[in-house]
């Protein structure tokens, strides 16, 4: 058996973080496919992503070997701030505002805080800026509405690749280019209940 450590890994995550992720979902009115609930599209999302994980799982009994890397000092010590920084701002949350008093929202800034310490570890900065964007939209839709969750989270995962960074006119276009696919697929087409500019 030709055994692939990484996909082994990535498909136990995946599997794990979706999991998690359908559970904490359980809060949220599902609605119907015609009339999405606010927790319709994080369950089909979640359940597609556990579907990946079974299937990368699954081929990581064939296409090996890949071993997995060693870890330098920098990454275990990265990875351990960042756990650290997570699980305190998820504890001092509640007590910064109260929309951070739901499950959600205390676990979406530990989260968000976690994973921009994660980003420390060069290695570590890709998925680290990236799943820092979807703690932002999460943690902005609500308030901020859908544009401005959108925004922060094109910049804020744009931040994960320095090529994009020498490049601010082109992100400034996809920017421009989703918002208004965004707005005309979700909200002129489908009229899914959002805000779509900030409630503060």
């Amino acid at each position: 058996m030709k055994l692939n450590a990484k996909d082994v890994a990535s498909g136990v995550i995946l599997i794990l973080f979706a999991a998690v992720a359908l559970w904490l979902n359980q809060d949220h009115a599902l609605g119907s496919a015609r009339r999405m609930g606010p927790g319709y599209m994080p369950m089909l999302v979640f359940w597609v992503l556990m579907g990946l994980g079974i299937i990368i799982l699954g081929s990581a009994f064939f296409n090996g070997p890949d071993p997995l890397e060693r870890w330098s000092g920098v990454d275990s010590a990265a990875l351990a701030a960042a756990i650290v920084a997570g699980y305190g701002t998820f504890l001092v949350a509640p007590h910064i505002s109260s929309f951070f008093e739901t499950s959600y929202g205390s676990l979406g800034l530990g989260m968000l805080v976690g994973f921009l310490v994660i980003c420390w570890s060069a290695r570590w900065r890709l998925i680290g800026y990236i799943c820092a964007g979807l703690c932002i939209f999460c943690l902005l839709l609500e308030k901020g509405g859908l544009l401005l969750a959108l925004l922060a989270t094109i910049i804020i995962a744009c931040l994960a690749e320095p090529e994009h960074r020498q490049r601010p006119l082109g992100v400034l276009g996809v920017s421009i280019f989703l918002l208004a696919l965004c707005w005309w697929v979700f909200i002129k087409q489908l009229d899914i209940r959002v805000a779509v500019w900030p409630q503060f």
